[in-house]
């Protein structure tokens, strides 16, 4: 199997590697998911970070992997619930993870490889046109 993901983010492409080593439960949930389609759009209290909002509804039953609160740009979290909704922040410059309850620390489980050079131009995208279609397929 694939350890690559196909990201298309508005008109951007992005690839992705899984961190199965470092998040393997987060990792196999995720990949139970795809293909994953949904909105992107500017995060709200994270800094240069977007977010695919999944939920209120349930808290997924991961443990921290590979947790962080400060991604740095191209490493993608999952954030499996609990103080926040469920959700994926995909941090395009500095960002500090955090919700309206404070700091967040999401499990990094994917690092972009291709493509990082777009990850201003979503930003810029985001920021300033709202959300986009996303969507995350393996490779």
């Amino acid at each position: 199997m694939s350890n690559l993901v196909d990201i298309t983010a508005g008109p951007h492409a992005f690839v992705a590697t899984l961190e199965t080593d470092k998040a393997p439960q987060t990792c196999a949930h995720f990949l139970s998911t795809l293909p994953y389609e949904s909105k992107i759009l500017q995060a709200r209290w994270s800094g240069f970070a977007a977010w695919v909002p999944m939920g209120f509804e349930e808290t997924l039953d991961l443990p921290p992997e590979n947790a962080t609160t400060v991604p740095q740009a191209g490493e993608i979290l999952l954030y499996p619930g609990g103080v926040s909704e469920v959700e994926i922040l995909f941090p395009y410059g500095s960002t500090y993870f955090a919700s309206v309850a404070g700091p967040l620390a999401g499990n990094h489980f994917l690092t972009i490889v291709e493509g990082r050079e777009q990850l201003h131009d979503l930003g810029q995208l985001v920021q300033w046109h709202g959300a986009q279609d996303v969507s995350f397929s393996l490779r």
